[in-house]
């Protein structure tokens, strides 16, 4: 217990600069005379920390006082203190009291050179909600179960063992071991309805090799499209540059391959009048059957 209070009181002199000792007292339930006894083995461990007695007096460290940092070189703290910034944007209120305590004790000042936010554009919490509960689950080994919606546009129930968070793309996503499949499978955050943690905890399992734990789709289809020059965000942002080609007009010839599911014909709608399919024949029939129903929805 007298450890983990003399490494707090060297946390608070960081932060602080100075504090008296009725104030540790009153902290850390113990008298004042204890802790001048905490102050003296500091000073006896090399912690240049002394106390002012009398009126605006305080416990207080040496000015330019730091941990022993020699451990981590400068470029090993810089890296140290930008990878917990990045860790802001899953768990602010969780992780700024650990950036402030780091760049106290490196010395430091925060650089404020990146800034990383997986939230969505959109103003709903649910998604925070989810994550912090999947946290939880992970972290107590505790079994889950929720509505999910299938890119086949089936909705089925699950349980699951969560194992990890990941993040792919644009999107946030469950590693979880599925008790219907009896397999690891990764399940979109945005497609979960009523997430909710069962009494029941788990063993945790080995991990496989990343894409074994995707769902592999009945069967691919290879297509060929053009997409218009006004579409040359999209394709930056979803296609890597060996999949297309940029004709003389501007525009872009893609070919890649897809599930052939209810989603494909949903994403290739998205891009409107912008996107032509060139082939394979049956998805240009059937995109223009989808369209004609369309059309009679506006006609009705």
């Amino acid at each position: 217990m007298q450890i983990s209070r003399l490494f707090e009181i060297v946390y608070l002199l960081l932060e602080r600069r100075s504090v008296t000792a009725r104030e540790l007292a009153e902290r850390f339930e113990v008298s004042p005379r204890t802790i001048y006894r905490d102050v003296d083995a500091l000073a006896q461990a090399g912690i240049p920390v002394y106390a002012d007695r009398g009126q605006g007096g305080g416990i207080r460290l040496m000015e330019q006082f730091v941990l022993n940092k020699s451990l981590l070189s400068v470029k090993e703290r810089r890296e140290l203190l930008a990878s917990v910034q990045g860790m802001q944007a899953v768990r602010e209120e969780e992780v700024q009291p650990l950036l402030e305590k780091l760049s106290s004790l490196f010395g430091a000042e925060r650089e404020d050179w990146i800034e990383v936010d997986f939230s969505p554009w959109t103003s709903s919490g649910e998604l925070g909600k989810y994550f912090q509960l999947l946290k939880e689950a992970i972290l107590n080994r505790q079994v889950v179960c929720f509505s999910y919606s299938a890119a086949n546009g089936s909705t089925v129930e699950r349980t699951a063992e969560p194992h990890r968070l990941f993040f792919r793309g644009y999107d946030w996503y469950l590693l979880a071991w599925c008790r219907i499949r009896s397999d690891f499978r990764y399940f979109k955050l945005t497609r979960m309805r009523g997430l909710a943690t069962l009494p029941e905890h788990f063993e945790k399992r080995n991990i496989p090799e990343r894409e074994s734990a995707y769902e592999q789709p009945d069967s691919q289809i290879e297509l060929t499209v053009r997409a218009s020059p006004r579409m040359a965000y999209r394709v930056y942002d979803e296609f890597p540059p060996d999949f297309w080609e940029k004709e003389e007009n501007g525009s872009f010839l893609i070919r890649f391959a897809m599930p052939q599911n209810e989603w494909l014909y949903s994403y290739l709608l998205g891009y409107g009048p912008e996107l032509e399919v060139i082939a394979p024949p049956q998805v240009r029939e059937e995109l223009l059957e989808r369209a004609e129903k369309i059309l009679k929805n506006y006609k009705s």
